[in-house]
């Protein structure tokens, strides 16, 4: 059996985190399965979906250290070819990855105490975004 449902997001822009726990949490209780996977996909190539302890140090942590490995406004070939200030977002996002896949079990996501489902906006500007939320399973 298979559950889809989307969660939407605005986004203030770069480095803005979300928690998505509980929306994911509400659409795989709405899915009625038991047993199975979550995947949660973020629609778009320039933000990301991953599992964090969801905190203000960390919050500011994992953009700040994004921007160490791939800073914005470099020379990148995308920003020859668009001009449009956002190679790094593509570069960040590319790097931490579009989706996340959890497992279910009697009904609940299985995460540890301290490991949220985030959804982190590597573009230069804010955004509406959209996140499809995939239950498979018993």
């Amino acid at each position: 059996m298979s559950y889809q449902r989307q969660i939407s997001v605005t986004t203030k822009g770069h480095g803005d985190m979300h928690d998505l726990t509980e929306q994911v949490a509400s659409v795989v209780n709405a899915s009625g399965i038991q047993t199975g996977t979550v995947n949660v996909f973020n629609n778009g190539s320039t933000a990301a979906i991953g599992t964090i302890e969801f905190e203000p140090g960390l919050q500011h942590d994992l953009p700040a250290i994004l921007d160490k490995l791939i800073p914005p406004s470099r020379n990148y070939g995308h920003e020859q070819a668009w001009h449009d200030g956002n190679g790094h977002s593509h570069l960040q996002a590319t790097l931490l990855g579009p989706s996340l896949s959890v497992p279910i079990s009697d009904g609940k996501l299985v995460l540890g105490t301290w490991q949220q489902i985030f959804h982190l906006e590597c573009d230069a500007r804010g955004r509406e975004r959209t996140i499809i939320v995939t239950v498979i399973g018993d």
